[in-house]
């Protein structure tokens, strides 16, 4: 039951619950309209290629930034992280279960030893859920269900992310979404992960909740409100603490996207990229290494 609950939620932002705007922030009922926001810009030879900033988990009382709104109705075409609106949500279970589950005869207890399952367990039953859930889970697949449940704790809705509200929007005005990289791909980065950083990765998700929250709110408050320098503070500060574990979920993937994102500025149709925010800024984002190669990137 856990399992097939979170796989109905994990196309959403499953991929950066950790970095924390790309999995959930604190309600609000702010309209942003006349402030900066997460969202880019940049000019192709006949159009305009947005690039937004996601928050996979929201309240469904927040509202988006009247620059995001814009935004998607300039859009004829959107890309994310993923097709979502292809998305095949049984084969997706598949796909998860494949790559998140533990080999036959292996258990979570034993892949991390008596400590740091104790912790784990801790964690779950505050979650209200028994350990014994987690038994068959790849250490990542743990960490993704812990955090999420966390998320749900609070409050916050991944059917009231950022993807969600522009998949279902696009689908009744008919605007097609594209993806820059397969759902396949995108799991198998975290399943990827060696064991060390699998462990790493699952013990940053059951750090203290209390703090967890603290930062979620901070982060959701940057991202209202456009506010980079904070929000490139707290990467980097993720990046300095796990840099085996962010790097391959944050840097080599803005990395591969930004030939995607240069193919589309030799089109005629406008386009809004939406990745999560985190992706575009810091050291080595999506921004930056447009700009180093010489686009004129501006912020709204």
């Amino acid at each position: 039951m856990l399992a097939k609950h979170f796989m109905r939620t994990l196309p959403r932002g499953a991929l950066f619950c950790f970095l924390g705007l790309a999995f959930g922030l604190q309600p609000s009922t702010h309209s942003l309209a006349d402030t900066p926001s997460a969202l880019w810009s940049l000019k192709g030879k006949q159009n305009t290629i947005y690039l937004l900033g996601s928050v996979h988990f929201l309240s469904p009382s927040e509202k988006l930034p009247g620059a995001m709104e814009a935004a998607y109705e300039d859009a004829e075409v959107l890309y994310m992280e993923i097709d979502m609106d292809d998305l095949d949500p049984m084969a997706a279970q598949k796909t998860a279960l494949e790559l998140g589950l533990l080999p036959p005869g292996k258990t979570l207890e034993g892949e991390l030893g008596a400590d740091t399952y104790a912790k784990v367990s801790e964690k779950a039953r505050e979650l209200g859920i028994e350990p014994a859930m987690l038994d068959r889970f790849q250490p990542w697949f743990a960490a993704l269900t812990l955090v999420q449940l966390h998320l749900m704790k609070m409050g916050l809705d991944p059917n009231s992310g950022v993807e969600q509200r522009l998949t279902t929007r696009a689908t009744s005005d008919g605007k097609p979404i594209q993806g820059l990289e397969t759902l396949e791909q995108q799991l198998g980065t975290l399943a990827g992960l060696p064991p060390r950083q699998q462990k790493e990765f699952l013990m940053y998700s059951v750090e203290d909740s209390e703090k967890a929250t603290r930062e979620i709110d901070r982060m959701l408050e940057a991202w209202r409100t456009g506010d980079v320098a904070t929000l490139d503070t707290l990467l980097a500060e993720g990046m300095e603490k796990y840099p085996d574990v962010y790097r391959p979920l944050t840097v080599d993937r803005n990395k591969r996207w930004i030939a995607s994102i240069e193919e589309l500025l030799d089109d005629e149709d406008d386009y809004l990229v939406v990745v999560g925010a985190l992706h575009l800024v810091g050291k080595d984002s999506v921004i930056e290494l447009l700009e180093r190669k010489g686009h004129r990137v501006t912020q709204h």
